[in-house]
C-alpha cells in the first residue's frame, strides 16, 4: 500500500488563499480610496462652482444697491424740482389773488353790508364791516360758502350790535368780523372731499352765526 503525504500541498493551498485574500483586501482599499478621491474631487469642484456663483450674485447685489441708491437720490431730486415748480406756479397764480378777492367781494356782498377793511394773510382773508341786520351777515356767509368759486370756509369770529353816527342821525347796525379762505388757481376746481358744494351746507353756519349774534346783541 502506497502512502502519499498531502500536508505540504495543503499548506501551499492555505498560503495561496491568504495571499489572494490580502491582495483582494489591498485591491478593495485602493478601489475605496479611488472612490473617495473621485467623490471628494467632485464635491470640491461643485463647492468651488457654487462659491463662484455666490460671489457673482453678491457682486450683482452690490451693483443693484448702488442703482437703488441712485434711483432714490433721483426721486428726491425730482420731488424737490416738483416742489420748486409748484412754488413758482403758486407765486405766479397768487399775483392775481387780490384781483380775484376784490371781484368776489364785490359780487357776493349783499345790499345793506358795508365792508370796512380786509387783510390777506396767506390764504386767509380777515374781513371787517357793518351790516343793517344779522340776516345780511348770514346772506354774506351763504354767498361766500356756496356761490363764490374763489372764496371758501367762512368763519365768523365776532358779531355785535353797535351804533354809527351821533345824536339823531345815529343808526343801529351790526358790526362783524370774519375770516374767509381764498383758493389758489390750482385748487379752484377741486372742492373739499372731491364733492361739489351744496347751498344747503351753509345753513348750519348761518344758523350758528345768527345764534352767536343774538347772544352778542343781548349782552349789555
Amino acid at each position: 500500500m502506497i502512502r502519499i503525504n498531502l500536508l505540504p500541498h495543503r499548506e501551499e493551498k492555505r498560503k495561496q488563499k491568504k495571499a489572494a485574500f490580502y491582495a483582494l483586501m489591498v485591491f478593495g482599499v485602493l478601489i475605496g480610496a479611488a472612490v473617495v478621491l473621485v467623490v471628494g474631487g467632485y464635491n470640491a469642484r461643485a463647492i468651488t462652482i457654487q462659491e463662484q456663483r455666490n460671489k457673482a450674485i453678491q457682486d450683482a447685489i452690490v451693483v443693484l444697491d448702488k442703482k437703488i441708491a441712485e434711483i432714490a437720490t433721483l426721486k428726491q431730486e425730482i420731488e424737490a424740482l416738483k416742489a420748486r415748480q409748484q412754488a413758482v406756479e403758486d407765486l405766479q397764480g397768487d399775483r392775481n389773488q387780490p384781483v380775484y378777492l376784490l371781484d368776489e367781494l364785490v359780487k357776493n356782498t349783499p345790499p345793506g353790508v358795508y365792508l370796512k377793511s380786509f387783510k390777506q394773510d396767506g390764504q386767509r382773508v380777515i374781513v371787517q364791516g357793518y351790516a343793517q341786520s344779522q340776516e345780511r351777515v348770514s346772506e354774506l356767509l351763504r354767498n361766500v360758502s356756496s356761490v363764490s368759486p374763489w372764496l371758501e370756509k367762512p368763519d365768523l369770529v365776532e358779531v355785535k350790535a353797535t351804533g354809527l353816527g351821533q345824536g339823531k342821525t345815529a343808526k343801529k347796525v351790526v358790526e362783524f368780523n370774519l375770516i374767509v379762505g381764498i383758493k389758489r388757481p390750482r385748487d379752484k376746481d377741486q372742492p373739499e372731499d372731491g364733492k361739489p358744494g351744496k347751498p344747503g351746507e351753509s345753513k348750519p353756519a348761518a344758523a350758528t352765526m345768527a345764534n352767536a349774534s343774538s347772544s352778542a346783541a343781548a349782552r349789555p
